[in-house]
């Protein structure tokens, strides 16, 4: 008998618990605990003991006010396999460190510079593209966001290999449906099929990081880049010295990995979901057309973009590509009348609390609405963490906001999008929410709008006449 009082959820069955609930289908396992039991849900996985939080004050008090009583679960521990020590996967003083060398690299002004490169590769992914044609939005997106990262804060061009490095990428996924199962690690050391792809995926991957970083050495200058500023940065701090080539590799690694798949996610959902409700897309054209007057955006348009804005920040909630994030209990931690013992496991599911009908009356309705100043103000700001919280708030998150925004601006100027009749449309929730059977669409080709055109048609709004 645990000396502890836990809170009531699921009990699962004898040995492995919930195990099999979680794994056959986590969003609705989650969603449904959640649903039953409230606010603070206990379940077990085998012999551990995991805790669901479905209230934005408890995930803030993990994520920001308790912080440093919690390090990364179990999930992200076996990321380190791919991603080493970089910012998603290291801990403590190490990972301070880390996040102060990259982040000018993130800082508000660089991003806006980046704008530029972001709007020429949109531009460029849509030349290939003919009216009428179907075409997987899910590898499209995947092969746009790969090309952004490398360009923007790598300086480098991987167009010509974005299809190996996709598939590459595609497969050291695939190893997380193991997070789960218990001896996990023993698993991935056994000479299996799955085993050998990863491993060839990771020698394809570090084979391009270290070409890039091997690049920048012999070039010996500062491109302006985040690669440039970790080659030359010397933590004066801490008085520590520059980061060996491994080090760089792994935060090389983790944005390569996290900056380009959680976009592409969004973005591919985005353009589901304005297929399905033509008065949403209809409403997005109009402000593109208005703002943009037929030509490229830029950084300056961004805060003018304000319904694209809110379309992506929608999409999100509906589809958070960060579906799920979990803790370890470090000391024993009071949640209300419970507590969770050392060494068990928070999990904060932002797909659970993006769809609480305590924030969101109608939460499984695509509603740009929700994303007025007033609607905001009014939900606690964890009802939507679609970026983590705290210090270790995603690090890329205005990079993603910019580019997420300025894509569906420079692509839904020149397109709309039909899903193809019969493609099927499921979840398939890994590290990240992707899409399980890719996201075939019927691409139908906008003629360019005229600035008289479209001060016309806003006449003839103000009169009453459309």
């Amino acid at each position: 008998m645990s000396r502890y009082n836990f809170p009531p959820g699921p009990k699962g069955e004898p040995v492995v618990g919930c195990l099999r609930q979680l794994r056959r289908d986590p969003m609705k396992f989650l969603f449904g605990a959640a649903a039953e039991y409230g606010d603070i849900v206990h379940f077990k996985l085998a012999t551990q003991d995991v805790f669901l939080l479905n209230d934005p004050d408890l995930i803030r008090d993990v994520l920001v006010t308790n912080s440093k009583n919690f390090q990364k679960s179990r999930g992200l521990q076996m990321a380190k396999a791919v991603l080493g020590e970089g910012l998603l996967t290291s801990e403590g003083d190490f990972h301070r460190r880390q996040r102060r060398l990259s982040q000018p690299a993130f800082h508000r002004q660089r991003i806006a510079t980046y704008a530029q490169m972001m709007v020429a590769y949109g531009q460029r992914i849509q030349t290939n593209w003919r009216d009428g044609e179907t075409l997987d939005i899910a590898e499209e997106m995947m092969r746009l966001t790969l090309n952004v990262v490398a360009k923007t804060l790598f300086n480098a061009d991987v167009e010509s290999e974005a299809r190996e490095i996709g598939e590459s990428l595609t497969a050291t996924m695939k190893m997380f449906d193991r997070v789960t199962l218990p001896f996990a690690g023993l698993i991935n050391k056994l000479p299996l099929p799955s085993n050998l792809r990863f491993r060839r995926a990771q020698k394809r991957l570090d084979e391009t990081i270290y070409r890039i970083i091997n690049e920048h050495r012999a070039a010996g200058e500062d491109r302006g880049d985040l690669l440039s500023m970790l080659l030359m940065a010397q933590d004066e701090e801490e008085g520590s010295g520059s980061m060996t080539d491994r080090q760089l590799r792994d935060e090389a690694m983790t944005i390569f990995l996290a900056g380009h798949e959680t976009t592409a996610n969004a973005l591919t959902w985005a353009w589901y979901l304005l297929s399905q409700h033509p008065e949403v897309e209809a409403k997005l054209h109009e402000e593109i057309d208005a703002v943009l007057e037929g030509r490229e955006p830029t950084a300056e348009d961004f805060p003018k973009l304000r319904y694209c804005y809110k379309v992506f920040a929608e999409a999100m909630r509906l589809y958070p590509p960060a579906w799920t994030m979990g803790r370890q209990v470090m000391n024993d931690y009071p949640l209300r009348e419970y507590v969770a013992p050392r060494g068990s496991i928070i999990l904060m599911s932002q797909y659970v609390m993006h769809h609480n009908k305590k924030y969101y009356p109608e939460p499984f309705k695509f509603d740009p609405e929700h994303w007025t100043e007033e609607a905001q103000a009014k939900r606690p700001k964890f009802a939507y963490f679609p970026f983590g919280g705290g210090p270790r708030l995603c690090i890329g998150e205005q990079f993603a906001w910019m580019e997420g925004v300025l894509m569906l601006a420079t692509i839904a100027q020149n397109w709309r999008m039909k899903l193809l009749p019969g493609h099927r449309v499921e979840m398939r929730p890994i590290v990240t929410l992707r899409s399980k059977y890719g996201m075939k669409m019927i691409l139908e080709h906008r003629p360019a709008r005229s600035t008289t055109a479209i001060a016309k048609s806003a006449g003839q709004r103000q009169s009453g006449i459309i």
